[in-house]
């Protein structure tokens, strides 16, 4: 299975390679582009290939963690597309007999250091607790259901050990407290941020990345949360938030999720 990390790697590599055989010999002919600034199928991936790897400035892809979970593979990545800016992103790869099916992503600027001095990649980047899979991803469920979804926000402080939760987000401290004021300040700015539906849970071991859909600031946004689980709470965040794009400027039909 481990193979599957590697072919995921290879294959966002041939951005920087430019190798468009190295490419289709990885993907479906069928492949399913759920980025939708992109067309979907192989072939439209490997004119994205080609196109960046004839490109003046060549593009960079610096892959920080990569784990699986049954048929997909799931990573984080700083990706410079031919000098446009260094982005980081969220990439899930679905695998069918052996090649890469279908692909989902969320992509934002990469940004200073936010208020506790945490960039959007640092920290622990192996997946540990291999054996706690299915518990995490259960805890993390119940987490989006009570909390992120707000069905029962008075359990929040169950679900952490006390205030140590090391954060990731660009503009939220540390702590379940540097949480909570962020939200506070989102609520008086009059900025609602929502999750209505969850719509992949995935995990490794204690890392366990959530995609979910839903409104900030009422406009609608693609939430990709990486949370790793310690001792049965949530101890560190990581995540990317994607403003989905105006249905009439999608290059394909396949939808965000």
């Amino acid at each position: 299975m481990a193979n599957n990390i590697k072919k995921a790697k290879e294959l966002i590599n041939c951005f920087a390679s430019g190798d468009v055989a190295k490419a289709r010999s990885l993907l479906k002919a069928d492949y399913v582009q759920h980025n939708l600034a992109y067309g979907t199928g192989a072939e439209a991936f490997c004119g994205s290939v080609a196109y960046l790897g004839s490109a003046p400035v060549k593009t960079t892809v610096n892959t920080i963690r990569a784990f699986e979970d049954g048929d997909k593979v799931f990573m984080q990545t700083i990706y410079n597309f031919a000098g446009a800016g260094e982005q980081v992103a969220f990439d899930i790869f679905r695998f069918e007999d052996g090649l890469i099916a279908e692909h989902w992503d969320n992509l934002a600027a990469v940004a200073a250091p936010n208020p506790s001095g945490r960039t959007q990649i640092d920290g622990q980047t192996e997946a540990k607790d291999l054996d706690k899979t299915e518990t995490n991803r259960e805890i993390v469920k119940n987490f989006l259901y009570d909390v992120m979804q707000g069905k029962n926000p008075q359990k929040t402080p169950d679900y952490f050990d006390g205030d140590k939760y090391l954060q990731h987000n660009t503009g939220i401290a540390d702590g379940l407290s540097g949480l909570g004021a962020a939200l506070e300040a989102l609520g008086k700015a009059g900025i609602a941020m929502i999750y209505d539906e969850v719509h992949q849970v995935l995990a490794q071991g204690d890392m366990v990345l959530a995609v979910s859909e839903g409104t900030f600031g009422g406009k609608p946004t693609s939430y990709y949360d990486l949370w790793r689980v310690e001792n049965g709470k949530i101890a560190e965040h990581w995540d990317v938030m994607e403003t989905i794009a105006d249905k009439a400027t999608w290059q394909n039909q396949n939808g965000k999720f």
